[in-house]
């Protein structure tokens, strides 16, 4: 087992590399100067504007600037932003909003996934099964700005039953409905992941061997179906948990919540790469270390991916 750790620690540095340098390279090769957007109407002194772009090394050549970023990185250092503010700083701030409302969001997920996934599995080509589909193929297809949109004018503006924007009442209030908004888009691909592995496992032999033994169907489904259907679904949950915290990014833009989402769109809106690149690196690491997790639980259970 503990070769099998080091591969796959090791397997995650190119892709931490590879990320970190697309992530940059879109970040910082974009058009306009971070300086101008910095002073706005109100151009600073000349001297001034060579201090800054000095400090940040905003004339170094691209490579040279990716590599003092990775460099900083490799010793915890995720930069400062244009007010001298460590960018970790920050991200630290704001992560407790963003990490609430993903797992919020990740629960209801989880139930409404699995229990749809699992009613149209075992109503296989009936009327239950048509509904998973008809339920997955839709909420696939709409994209999740557009139900976040539609949520908050219906349910915040038109019927007040919560805040359109912010997180002044708290949790679980506040975050019922982004959490709620967040979880129907991705149950369906949970939905439908479910559905399917159930479906091919009642399909499988043993389940018919089981039925022959006179086992009742309660413990032929419960037993055995479910138990054998989760495991991919296991590994998908935990996966998509990391991929919760970058959809709340998009969520929190929408209803305005002070979570990382926040920070990012004022970063951008600023033209500070810096930050940006910050908070995207710290999304592929989250994402990138729940992926291990992951991997090392399913070694665990299943010893052959090991080998």
């Amino acid at each position: 087992m503990l070769g099998y750790t080091i591969r796959r620690f090791l397997q995650m540095i190119p892709v931490v590399i590879g990320a970190t340098f697309i992530i940059y390279a879109l970040t910082f090769l974009m058009p306009g100067d971070p300086v101008a957007a910095l002073t706005g109407a109100r151009p600073l002194p000349e001297s001034t504007v060579q201090q800054i772009r000095l400090a940040y090394r905003l004339d170094d050549p691209f490579l040279v600037q990716y590599g003092h970023y990775m460099w900083g990185l490799v010793q915890g250092n995720f930069g400062i932003d244009f007010f001298g503010r460590p960018v970790l700083g920050l991200i630290l701030e704001r992560l407790p909003t963003t990490f609430a409302l993903a797992m919020t969001a990740w629960a209801l997920k989880m139930v409404i996934g699995l229990a749809i996934g699992v009613y149209g599995g075992l109503r296989h080509g009936k009327a239950g099964d048509h509904f998973a589909l008809i339920f997955t193929v839709i909420f696939l297809g709409i994209p999740g700005f557009v139900i976040a949109l539609g949520a908050q004018t219906v349910f915040g503006v038109q019927l007040g039953w919560v805040d359109p924007a912010g997180i002044r009442a708290g949790w679980p209030m506040a975050f019922i409905l982004l959490a709620l908004v967040m979880a129907v888009e991705a149950s369906a691909g949970l939905a439908r992941l479910t559905r399917t592995s159930l479906v091919d496992v009642l399909r499988a032999e043993y389940l018919r061997t089981a039925r022959a033994k006179g086992l009742s169907p309660r413990r032929v489904i419960w037993g055995h179906a479910l138990r054998n259907a989760m495991i991919p679904v296991v590994t998908y949950l935990g996966l998509s948990l990391a991929g919760m915290l970058g959809g709340a990014v998009i969520i929190e833009a929408i209803f305005n919540i002070p979570g990382i989402g926040g920070l990012m769109v004022t970063a951008i809106n600023n033209k500070e790469g810096t930050v940006v690149v910050g908070i995207a690196t710290m999304l592929v690491l989250v994402y990138l270390i729940f992926n291990l997790l992951v991997d090392l639980l399913y070694g665990v259970i299943d010893p052959r991916v090991r080998i």
